[in-house]
């Protein structure tokens, strides 16, 4: 039987993670990616080397649900060694009164495991060098040309990759000495000129600005401003270790997270019109923002370099998309379900599409149909966590005094009368747990919102 081929658009988590899991159930995959940067030649050089650059540097939770979605590809362990558990974490005010604290072992009750943070750049660097030599492609800006028609005599999708004088289907770049950029089938293509490719799939996994949707579902709403913007980095070990823990103030909130070598991932956001940039540099934006606000917050931002201090504006799904599908194109991620990052859920959705796509598309599978069920079992329980997150963020961008106020009080009204009712955000999420087996530690019998009580 020929190997089925799968094009995936993007190679950030979630386009990562569908390329390993499509080439675990045995197509042939090729990432492409827009970002030129170094690639892992094999997993021996991830250690060293990342698959994207520098502008990667932040951190990214891990729930329990994206860390089970990882052990259907023989990383859990990987990620749980190079990841931090949250630990005891705390709810304060920008004075440092604390409203809560939170304890990982309640999540582990809750959900079958802890929450962890790893830095973003160092889990791209382990799903790539998972990959086979030469299927990720650096600095190849695609474009989805024809989705195609899945079926049998259905017509393949098409995708064009913009001319580039040092595209190469290696890793190195190169352009061959004859002055054509080599193919993966070896073949030179004029340098200069662009380059089309076919696929039997092809993953849409290009971002919230997601040039795969506007090409499926062209009258689709794009995505629209949450009502604030997120700043993070990440710093040295301080001095004095830090506990983790969320800091609400009026319009916002600062978050501080140690990392597993000691580094310190820190995020803010904060409720300002879209599009605005500091007259001077970023970090001296937070300094006026939080400067004041309780210790650590303060030194983390004198700690951080101004040019590594990320800014964008939050956005979510305007609407639910019409599918998560069209044709021979799956979208995943932020592509199709952008969400604000206020359950911590966006990457971790993220991987969850990947490993129910790769588990639902086998070799032999009717394709039309597995896309079909990815729809049915994606679309609605991602929009779900999309509101739920965004209601709230919403609650991270009261202002007035008096509304802060009773904000304050009823977070520490819940944190003594049930301390564990925060994680009821999180119910029907951190306990998913993908249809084949995983080898979580501590997850048996962790009911799931796939898994229904009566199954139990």
């Amino acid at each position: 039987m020929r190997q089925r081929t799968a094009i995936v658009i993007g190679g950030g988590i979630g386009g990562l993670t569908a390329a390993l899991a499509l080439d675990r159930r045995g197509w042939s995959v090729t990432v492409l990616e827009r970002t030129a940067g170094p690639v892992p030649a094999s997993a021996s050089g991830l250690r060293a080397q990342t698959a994207r650059p520098a502008r990667s540097g932040a951190g990214i939770g891990l729930a329990p649900n994206a860390q089970r979605a990882l052990d259907t590809l023989g990383l859990g362990d990987a990620v749980r060694a190079m990841a931090a558990w949250q630990g005891a974490g705390e709810l304060r005010l920008p004075g440092g009164r604390r409203l809560a604290r939170t304890d990982n072992a309640a999540a582990v009750r809750r959900f079958g495991g802890p929450v962890m943070v790893a830095h973003r750049a160092e889990l791209l660097a382990l799903l790539a060098g998972r990959l086979p030599d030469g299927a990720l492609r650096t600095g190849a800006a695609a474009e989805l040309v024809d989705p195609g028609e899945p079926g049998p005599g259905g017509r393949p999708a098409r995708v064009r990759i913009a001319a580039a004088a040092d595209r190469a289907a290696g890793t190195d770049g190169a352009t061959a000495t004859d002055g054509t950029a080599a193919t993966e089938e070896g073949a030179g293509v004029p340098a200069g000129a662009d380059e089309e490719l076919t696929a039997d799939l092809v993953v849409g996994a290009d971002g919230i600005h997601s040039a795969a949707r506007r090409a499926v579902f062209p009258g689709h709403p794009e995505p629209r401003y949450a009502g604030f913007t997120a700043w993070r980095f990440v710093v040295p070990a301080p001095d004095r270790p830090c506990t983790p823990h969320e800091t609400w103030g009026p319009g916002g909130l600062w978050g501080t997270v140690p990392l597993p070598d000691g580094r310190i991932y820190a995020y803010a956001t904060a409720a300002v019109p879209p599009g605005g940039r500091a007259a001077d540099d970023e970090r001296a934006e937070l300094l006026r923002r939080f400067g004041t606000w309780h210790r650590p917050v303060p030194d983390l931002i004198a700690a951080a370099d101004p040019a590594t201090v990320l800014r964008n504006d939050v956005r979510t799904a305007a609407a639910p998309p019409p599918a998560f599908h069209r044709g021979r194109v799956a979208l995943l991620g932020d592509a199709v379900h952008p969400m604000t990052p206020n359950l911590g859920q966006g990457g971790c959705q993220a991987i969850e599409d990947a490993v129910v796509l790769a588990q639902l598309a086998a070799p032999d599978a009717d394709l039309a149909a597995a896309l079909a069920e990815f729809t049915r079992q994606r679309l609605p329980r991602t929009m779900d966590v999309v509101r739920r997150a965004e209601r709230i963020g919403r609650l991270t961008t009261w202002r007035s005094r008096p509304a802060c106020a009773l904000r304050a009080v009823l977070m520490a009204a819940t944190a003594r009368l049930a301390p564990d009712l925060a994680l009821r955000a999180l119910d029907g999420i951190a306990d998913w747990r993908p249809e084949c087996p995983t080898y979580a530690a501590g997850t048996r019998g962790t009911r799931t919102a796939a898994q229904p009580k009566e199954h139990e």
